[in-house]
Parts: C-alpha cells; sequence; structure tokens
C-alpha cells in the first residue's frame, strides 16, 4: 500500500499524505457519471496539475472508483467566443475527412456543463477548457499563476463575470476551504481571502521563530 502510494506521489507531483486524501475524496465525488477525459480536466483544473488520463484511469481503478454511464449535458454557444482572437485555434479543412465528422461533434465555441462547471471548445478535434479561466486570463491579459487557480466569489460557478472571478494560490484555498471563508456574498469571500493570506503568513512566521 504504501509503495502503491509513493508511485503515486511521483506521478501528481505530490508529497503530502493529506493532499493525497483530498485528490481521492475529490474524484470520489466528480467521478461518477463522467468520461476519464471530463474527469482528468476536472482533476487538473481543482489542483492545478498536468497529469494523463492514462494516471487518472490507473488510480480509480486501484481505488474501486466507478465512472457510472451518465451522460454529460451540452450547450452550443450562439457566437464563437475567440471570435476576433489571437492565441486559439479553430477548426480547418484537416480537422476531419469530409463525411467523417463524428455524429457528436461540436463546433469550436460550443460550451458544455460537468459538474457545473462551463467548459468551452477552443479547438478541433476535441479540445476543451475551462470558460472561467479563460475570461480571467483574457481580461487579465496574462496566464494564471502556476500554483493558482480562479474561485468564484459567491460560490455559483455558472456566475462567470469577470468580478466573480478570483485569483487564489494552492495555499490560500487550502485555508478557505478548511476554515469555510467562502461564502455566497462576494464581499465576505474576499474579507475570508485576506484572513487565510494572514493565517499563512502567521504560520510562516511561527515555522522562521523555531
Amino acid at each position: 500500500m504504501e509503495r502503491r502510494r509513493k508511485n503515486v506521489f511521483i506521478h501528481l507531483n505530490i508529497n503530502s499524505d493529506l493532499f493525497y486524501d483530498e485528490m481521492i475524496e475529490f474524484l470520489k465525488e466528480v467521478t461518477p457519471g463522467k468520461t476519464y477525459k471530463e474527469i482528468t480536466e476536472l482533476f487538473n483544473n481543482k489542483f492545478n496539475l498536468g497529469v494523463t488520463t492514462e494516471i487518472i484511469k490507473s488510480l480509480l481503478s486501484r481505488k474501486k472508483i466507478h465512472t457510472g454511464t451518465g451522460g454529460c449535458l451540452y450547450k452550443k454557444g450562439s457566437i464563437p467566443w475567440n471570435k476576433g482572437k489571437k492565441g486559439y485555434m479553430g477548426a480547418n479543412k484537416t480537422s476531419f475527412k469530409k463525411g467523417n465528422r463524428p455524429k457528436n461533434w461540436k463546433p469550436v465555441g460550443s460550451e458544455r456543463l460537468i459538474d457545473g462547471y462551463t467548459f468551452i471548445k477552443i479547438a478541433d478535434p476535441r479540445k476543451w477548457t475551462l470558460k472561467h479561466r479563460i475570461i480571467w486570463e483574457e481580461h487579465h491579459k496574462k496566464k494564471i499563476p502556476r500554483g493558482s487557480v480562479i474561485i468564484f466569489a459567491d460560490g455559483d460557478k455558472s456566475n462567470l463575470n469577470i468580478e466573480n472571478l478570483i485569483c487564489v494560490t494552492r495555499e490560500e484555498l487550502k485555508v478557505l476551504n478548511k476554515c469555510r471563508l467562502i461564502s455566497s456574498v462576494p464581499e465576505l469571500t474576499k474579507t475570508g481571502l485576506n484572513i487565510a493570506k494572514i493565517r499563512i503568513k502567521l504560520a510562516e512566521l511561527r515555522k522562521e521563530k523555531k
């Protein structure tokens, strides 16, 4: 058991039993009814990692976490999100052979909901990403910093207003969740983030004194 866990740590680039347990609980929650690809994308966004689908499949198998046969909720975007934008590839003549396009094919700009999160298709054949991350990066004109994630100030994953999207570090998110500082009231969540930052700073100062 210990050897298996160490192997997972190596693949996932983690070194904490607590972090590992958090990952397993997350997988138990989001796995039912989803494909391995969807689970992998949710997992990588949640923990800011870049693990492969094969690693997720292996981990689910060892933990006996089953996907089931549920479907996804799809929603077409009326206007492609990347119209006039650079850096994201749209469909082209070589994306699919003529008459060979899958029945479930969706055009670039289409959206779908997975576990309450809005995903948007940014390229063929099947490249999807979380829409709230795209919105944050487009607004701030920079990539989300490594080790950081985007949370919703009011806790509503469907509210993609830029004022509702807050960039926090993984450490800050851990404190926010542990102390239940994320509220349905945006101002309280922002206050909670300040509290989390203070807690982290105090912990660092205590370590320095030892």
